[in-house]
Parts: structure tokens; C-alpha cells; sequence
């Protein structure tokens, strides 16, 4: 079952471990497919008891589109979040966090660990905030709140992530190189990327499925939805949330404002990690996740 419908999309998902084990839902960052999830990671947290749920959010990979929104109006988009006026993007990180807790529901998982990295932090967050009945943790991953008032990302970060980069149906070099460049200013200064790998994903990903305009809408929805630093006050749920110390992108104290904003939640920063997984830290991070999962255990028996 590669497809399920659920928000009425169809989103791709796929299984990983034992399908009795816990379940645990890994939500991508932005712009990202299912496949940037390395399978040594995934294979981390199976060995440690979970049946790992992966998807493609909407608008990228082989999940369903939004291309009769056409592109963003960013300037628009932005302008109306600080004013706090209504949304003129064609979705928010509310709607992407109604489709995560409908694969639960569609894939009958009853409840299931979150566990997002960057964009994918965030929906983590907001679907624990609406259907905190479908969560069982929650573990963000360089991620945020969303308060205006936060750090902002480095120069060269902002502009490696905005940049316009070569068509690679036109010119699939450039396009790769573009993404080594990116790969290498974003990653960890202590594990620096192997950018021949980048480059291998980055290809396969285009030949899996080549979306630039959901890259953009998944873009226009982060600026559009409003900050969660209050709601997240009122979740209920074990938590853990870690940041890389050199994160150029989400800066650590946007992870550290997360942490504080979600009573009883733990915080894992990891010296020398910049806006990457690096395999070097895949067991501090599975780890974490299921010291984070033990505590939801240890809740329910305690309740």
C-alpha cells in the first residue's frame, strides 16, 4: 500500500521493521522526499523497536501536487505574516500536519512517535498540537517555533536555500553542483558532507521525482503559518528536542526556544552539527528518540 488518501490527497508512504512493533511517523524537512531519510537511520531506530512509517509530504516526491496554485507570491505571502492578516499561500504547515495524523489514521497505527528534522520538525510540532490523541512523543529536530522574534538564518545559509538553481532537465550538472554547494554551506562543520554522495542523492531524487514549485509552496507555507510558541505550552507529551550548536540555517537558540516552550521537554545539542543528520550522530539521535518513547511508557504508568 505505497498510497494512502487521507486530507483528501493521496500522500506515498512507505513501512520500515516490524509492523507490531511501536509505530513511529518521520516527517522530511522542506523540499525533502521520503528517500533523504538514509536507510542506515531508519535501520537505527527499527533495532530499537519501532515500525518507522516515512512519507512524502504534499507537493514533492510521489505524494499529491498543487500545481493549479501556481507559484507563491512570497513578497505577498511574508507581508501578510507580519501584519498577521489571513494566509495568501495555498496551504500551511497546519494542513501538511492534517495529513501526517491522517497516514496514522489511515494506516491504522492507532498512535504514533513524531519525529520531524527542520519543516518536518515543525509539522511534527503542529500535528501534536491538533491531534495530541494520535501522538505518542514528540522529537523535533532542528526545527522551531516560528516566533518572528527569533534568530534568523545566516547570510549564506538564506541565500544557499533561495537561491535559483540550474534546471537539471536543461542542465543536471549545474543542478547537481548547486546541490553540493548547498550541502556544504548548510552541513556540519565536524562530519562536512561526502558532496559525491550529495551529489548521487541529489540525482536519484530528480529521477524519483523533479517538484520546484512544491519546493516553493512547501516555502510560502512555513512563512505563512503563525508561530506555535504559545500552543505548544499546552502539550501534554514527552518531548526531546535537538539542534545542532553550528546550525547556520534554524539557529540553536530557535531549538532552545522550542525545548523551553514545551513543559517538561528535554534538549540535545550536538557540538559541531550544523543543518544536517550526519551519520556520525544517527545513535545520539535514535537514542534520543527512544529515551524520548521509554518516558511516554513510563507516563502511561504512572497515570
Amino acid at each position: 500500500m505505497p498510497h494512502i488518501t487521507t486530507n483528501g490527497l493521496r500522500i506515498y508512504v512507505e513501512r520500515h521493521g516490524a509492523e507490531d512493533a511501536e509505530p513511529l511517523l518521520l516527517i522530511a524537512g522542506l523540499g525533502m522526499q521520503l528517500t533523504r531519510w538514509g536507510q542506515g537511520f531508519i535501520d537505527k531506530l527499527t533495532a530499537r523497536g519501532f515500525h518507522v512509517v516515512t512519507m512524502d509530504n504534499r507537493d514533492i516526491g510521489l505524494s499529491a501536487g498543487f500545481e493549479a496554485a501556481g507559484l507563491p507570491n512570497m513578497r505577498k505571502t511574508v507581508a501578510r505574516r507580519l501584519l498577521g492578516l489571513a494566509s495568501a499561500a495555498p496551504y500551511s504547515l497546519r494542513d501538511m500536519a492534517d495529513d501526517a495524523a491522517g497516514a496514522i489514521e489511515a494506516l491504522g497505527l492507532g498512535k504514533a512517535h513524531l519525529v520531524g528534522f527542520s519543516m518536518g520538525g515543525m509539522i511534527a510540532q503542529e500535528a501534536a498540537i491538533r491531534r495530541p490523541d494520535l501522538a505518542l512523543s514528540l522529537t523535533s529536530v532542528m526545527s522551531t517555533t516560528g516566533r518572528l522574534t527569533l534568530p534568523q538564518a545566516r547570510p549564506e545559509a538564506q541565500a544557499a536555500l533561495s537561491a535559483k538553481r540550474p534546471d537539471p532537465r536543461v542542465d543536471l550538472d549545474g543542478f547537481l553542483d548547486a546541490a553540493m554547494r548547498t550541502a556544504a554551506i548548510i552541513g556540519s562543520r565536524r562530519w562536512p558532507p561526502d558532496l559525491e554522495e550529495v551529489r548521487a542523492r541529489a540525482r536519484a531524487d530528480f529521477e524519483r521525482a523533479y517538484r520546484p514549485d512544491g519546493f516553493q509552496r512547501q516555502y510560502a507555507a512555513i512563512v505563512a503559518t503563525p508561530s506555535r510558541h504559545r500552543a505548544l505550552r499546552r502539550l501534554r507529551l514527552p518531548a526531546t528536542v535537538i539542534h545542532g550548536v553550528e546550525d547556520p540555517l534554524i539557529r540553536v537558540e530557535c531549538g532552545r526556544a522550542t525545548a523551553a516552550a514545551i513543559p517538561g521537554a528535554e534538549l540535545l545539542e550536538i557540538e559541531g552539527m550544523g543543518h544536517d543528520l550526519p551519520e556520525p550522530v544517527w545513535d545520539r539521535v535514535a537514542d534520543a528518540v527512544a529515551r524520548t518513547a521509554a518516558r511516554t511508557a513510563r507516563q502511561a504508568a504512572a497515570a
